[in-house]
């Protein structure tokens, strides 16, 4: 659990501080950025590498 020590540092172990959910925040944000990641790769082939 975590403690408090001197009313200004919060202690907690390291599986206590990892505790936080990603949610599905990070998720979209990992889909739409892989999306856009493809579609700049695939205008860059068409423009240069379009024989």
């Amino acid at each position: 659990m975590a403690t408090t020590r001197d009313q200004r540092q919060i202690v907690e172990t390291p599986t206590e501080a990892r505790q936080g959910e990603p949610g599905p925040s990070v998720a979209a944000l990992l889909a739409i950025s892989t999306g856009l990641a493809i579609l700049i790769l695939a205008v860059i082939w068409f423009v240069f590498f379009r024989t």
